[in-house]
């Protein structure tokens, strides 16, 4: 029994003192290989080379609505450019954040734009990053249907509703460390919703640890504990919902063991 850690961030600097460590340990936690998310051009750059580095790394592109204030045309190119690398499976991580506003909500928009336009000349999936920024997210989603590949919501926590739309646009959901918390009823229900080849799994790691490891940083053997959850809540065995979520990621991501 193997999982795939759909959405990481071993780049982050909590990781520099033991990434290597943790990168080498990851089949002995069975993991079969993560997906590092990059969040501007020199993240995705740093994730690129942990993909050159590690058979069993691969990596997305992209520029992250935080950080899209600082993002160029000259950016945006050497995105382009990373996109044709072998081992880069996604456009991401891109969309909208009106919680944080770090970049102002019409720049957001206008680099997420550009992005899924880029996304779509390509043809290569998105991974997008969406928070108290539902409609708006929708709406640029939908201006580029069909999608030429579809993509991902990481983290998804939103209602039943948003995820019939994202759904039936093409997107798969990808479910992380939250969903393990007492207050997350509300997911929990969405989760027992989502048929289960659309669903991923994902630490976003070093962020959203999950119970029982809430409170330390996160890294990819703990997207175990999203996966016995999950299989809880779809009264699965944990072996399905590894087999069937690492399958889904191999298929979105068109990675070939």
């Amino acid at each position: 029994m193997t999982f795939i850690d759909s959405h990481a961030h071993l780049d982050d600097k909590q990781f520099d003192k033991d990434r290597d460590n943790v990168i080498n340990n990851l089949k002995d936690n069975d993991i079969s290989l993560v997906i590092n998310i990059g969040s501007d051009l020199s993240s995705s750059r740093f994730s690129q080379k942990l993909a050159n580095e590690y058979d069993n790394i691969y990596f997305a592109a992209g520029v992250h609505p935080h950080d899209s204030s600082a993002c160029t045309e000259e950016m945006l190119s050497e995105i382009e450019k990373l996109l044709s690398e072998p081992k880069c499976v996604a456009l991401g991580e891109i969309g909208l954040d009106y919680f944080k506003n770090y970049s102002p909500a019409d720049i957001q928009r206008e680099i997420f734009d550009r992005q899924l336009s880029i996304a779509q000349k390509n043809e290569i999936p998105v991974c997008i990053h969406m928070r108290d920024a539902t409609k708006d997210t929708i709406d640029f989603l939908k201006k580029y249907l069909p999608f030429n590949k579809s993509g991902v919501i990481h983290s998804f926590s939103g209602s039943r509703e948003t995820a019939k739309i994202m759904l039936d646009m093409g997107f798969y959901l990808s479910i992380s460390g939250p969903v393990t918390y007492a207050n997350a009823v509300n997911l929990r229900e969405v989760v027992s919703y989502i048929p289960i080849d659309k669903l991923l799994i994902e630490t976003d790691c070093p962020y959203l640890t999950p119970i029982p490891k809430r409170g330390i940083r996160n890294e990819p053997k703990y997207v175990r504990y999203t996966a016995e959850k999950i299989a809880e809540i779809k009264r699965m065995p944990i072996e399905e919902i590894a087999e069937i979520t690492s399958g889904n990621a191999l298929r979105l991501f068109d990675i070939k063991l």
